[in-house]
């Protein structure tokens, strides 16, 4: 082999032979995956981010109850080495004395040690949860906007969309819920206390009290609209998944497009599934349009909304 050639090999430039053209032309079909390849990457990462939210929110919620079992702990010793000291126990035996405040000493050093190990969890599966998110959008981006694949990525991603308005919505109209009956047992309490301790009756603040936290109550339910954002929030919701069922089944102005279920879909065929679910995604968008509109006008006030 000449010095030629062994520089070549060195710096790992190719050899002009046919073994070397057809790892060259392996590694660019490696280089550049398939649509199916991407779109099932695609959907690995996306389960293994929501596998990594998951435990992320699994770790914080545990976090959440280590510091609430910290400072049950540390109050309990408070009270304890209180009542120790000032000689609440004097007669009893000296274990009946300190073994609790021992035991109690422990669990706060034991629950302290958990809540510190379970902050590096939420540090690593926050991390996790970053990097995969980024996996997954990198894979996104990989797919053509205008191909097929993204539009149906659009279409099953519509469900997340659904499930995250009809949870705002339940959230929303439970609230509203929950202050309505408490304005109403309120108001009858309040009248009754009323009529009970009328005069100069000692406990007649209480009924004083009632009738402002029921006023108040009602007041932030007015400011807040509560129910006005849960109709929204559902009424939308119900919307995309009308569209969303329209285009599986072609009802309406879906019903335009050839059968899915051939073996061998033509062309025509395609292009109609795609201007299909085109339309899906801008009667989507619409939606969540008119959406975020009708929220801006609750914020509002009723002199900016005539204003405008």
């Amino acid at each position: 082999m000449t010095h030629h050639g062994r520089r070549r090999r060195e710096y790992g430039e190719p050899v002009t032979t046919p073994q070397g053209d057809s790892s060259e032309h392996t590694s660019r079909t490696e280089g550049h995956p398939s649509p199916a390849e991407v779109q099932e990457e695609y959907r690995k990462l996306g389960k293994d981010y929501e596998l990594a939210v998951d435990r992320l929110r699994s770790a914080r919620s545990a976090q959440l109850a280590y510091w609430l079992v910290l400072l049950s702990a540390f109050t309990l010793v408070a009270l304890l080495a209180y009542s120790v000291v000032i000689g609440l126990w004097r007669d009893q035996p000296v274990v009946t004395r300190y073994v609790g405040l021992i035991a109690l000493l422990v669990l706060c050093i034991a629950t302290g040690n958990l809540v510190v190990k379970n902050r590096r969890r939420i540090v690593e599966f926050d991390v996790e949860a970053r990097n995969l998110n980024h996996d997954r959008q990198s894979a996104a981006a990989r797919i053509p906007s205008d191909s097929l694949e993204s539009l149906r990525i659009y279409r099953e991603a519509s469900q997340d969309i659904i499930t995250q308005f009809r949870a705002r919505a339940t959230r929303n109209l439970r609230a509203h819920n929950t202050v309505q009956a408490i304005i109403i047992i309120g108001s009858v309490t309040a009248s009754t206390t009323t009529a009970v301790m009328a005069g100069e009756h000692p406990l007649s603040w209480v009924s004083t009290g009632l009738t402002a936290f029921i006023s108040i109550t009602a007041g932030l339910a007015a400011y807040f609209k509560f129910r006005e954002r849960g109709y929204n929030l559902q009424s939308t919701a119900d919307e995309i998944e009308k569209h969303y069922n329209a285009t599986q089944f072609r009802l309406g102005e879906y019903g335009t497009a050839g059968a899915d279920s051939a073996e061998s879909r033509t062309d025509a065929d395609v292009a109609a599934e795609a201007a299909r679910l085109r339309l899906f995604a801008e009667n989507v968008e619409r939606l969540r349009d008119e959406q975020r509109k009708r929220e801006l006008q609750l914020e509002q006030s009723p002199g900016q909304r005539e204003e405008r």
